[in-house]
């Protein structure tokens, strides 16, 4: 169990983090093997391909947390020594002091009981937890966690050289993306996505039954069953070309 009280920001997120994550995945795999370098100095996070190492990616990283196996802890970053108090960590702080959330006000929280003995596996689930919380409350994507040595992980947000996620996009990745992806909140996921990539959404009935959305690109709209799970996706994208595609179960 990563942190409970967390999580319902996290699954409100985690459509459109998903959708920008594969976008970051694409952009970085363009680039064949690679490696990736931090200089925090210079404010950038760079990928770059090892074959030919003019081939670059450069971000610029937004440091959120620390999980560290040692302390069993998280620190997060507007409490770090190194950090920025006053920076983008620090809208979590302050969306937490808003909302009641102690989990994002205190500086170093402690690993629940229940994190069991596999922490690594435990630490990269609770990275993604922590950038999709992030994402959700200050609106900038993608996120990456890094391995910083001695099975720490570090969780950044990136400012990256990656378009905006568009409907067109989501109505072509989603039916293979949504085959793995765990929605807590289909309805809400689907809502957050509209309004963190700035479409336009509209609900198709009274029921909440459908969703559809709209931007440049096209539209789409999302169906669900009782359970408010996505059954299907109908999109009308650009130049009036229709595509459906039912959700696997």
């Amino acid at each position: 169990m990563t942190f409970e009280a967390l999580q319902p920001l996290a699954d409100r997120a985690a459509l459109f983090a998903a959708l920008r994550q594969d976008a970051l995945t694409d952009a970085v795999d363009a680039l064949g093997e690679h490696r990736w370098d931090a200089d925090m100095a210079a404010g950038t996070l760079t990928f770059s391909s090892t074959t030919d190492p003019s081939r670059t990616l450069v971000t610029r990283p937004h440091l959120i947390a620390t999980i560290a196996p040692g302390p069993r802890s998280v620190l997060w970053a507007w409490a770090h020594p190194q950090g920025d108090p006053q920076g983008i960590a620090g809208q979590l702080r302050d969306y937490g002091a808003q909302y009641g959330l102690d989990d994002l006000t205190q500086a170093e929280l402690p690993f629940p009981a229940d994190t069991g003995d596999d922490l690594d596996t435990w630490i990269a689930n609770t990275a993604h937890q922590i950038g999709a919380i992030a994402v959700e409350i200050t609106g900038r994507s993608p996120y990456y966690s890094a391995p910083i040595g001695g099975g720490t992980r570090a969780v950044f947000l990136l400012d990256a050289p990656i378009p905006q996620t568009t409907v067109a996009e989501a109505v072509t990745k989603l039916p293979r993306m949504l085959s793995t992806l765990s929605l807590g909140d289909a309805r809400s996921s689907v809502w957050d996505a509209a309004r963190l990539a700035g479409w336009t959404m509209e609900w198709t009935d009274d029921a909440f039954s459908g969703a559809k959305v709209s931007d440049a690109s096209g539209s789409a709209t999302f169906r669900f069953d009782e359970q408010a799970r996505i059954t299907g996706i109908e999109g009308s994208l650009g130049g009036g070309t229709g595509a459906s595609a039912a959700v696997p179960s």
